[in-house]
């Protein structure tokens, strides 16, 4: 979860709405909407199971429309990919968040 949550830090959020969004994901979201629940139910399906049904695209799209429901799928995937890989080759995770010094990226 460190580097998902580094990359939220790189994407403007503050450390306590980070927080609070890894433990509502953690805790099946309870205060994510439908759309971002639907997501989530996705993404954890996908990281069990690599297999996509018909019936889980539709309900992608049925909250996020036809394309923005790919953008989902898409980046689910790539993140599942490249945690198998930096797994596979046991890659660490960075210890802080490495984007800290770029301009415009909030400081914790």
């Amino acid at each position: 979860m460190g580097h998902a949550e580094m990359i939220l830090a790189v994407a403007g959020m503050q450390p306590d709405e980070i927080a609070g969004l890894s433990c509502s994901i953690s805790t099946a979201a309870p205060n994510a909407s439908p759309a971002e629940r639907a997501a989530y139910t996705f993404a954890r399906k996908q990281a069990v199971n690599p297999v996509v049904s018909d019936a889980d695209i539709e309900k992608l799209v049925l909250h996020f429309g036809r394309e923005r429901a790919w953008h989902v799928i898409w980046w689910s995937s790539r993140c599942h990919y490249m945690t198998r890989v930096a797994d596979a080759f046991q890659l660490p995770l960075e210890e802080g968040n490495p984007f800290e010094a770029m301009p415009g990226v909030r400081k914790k």
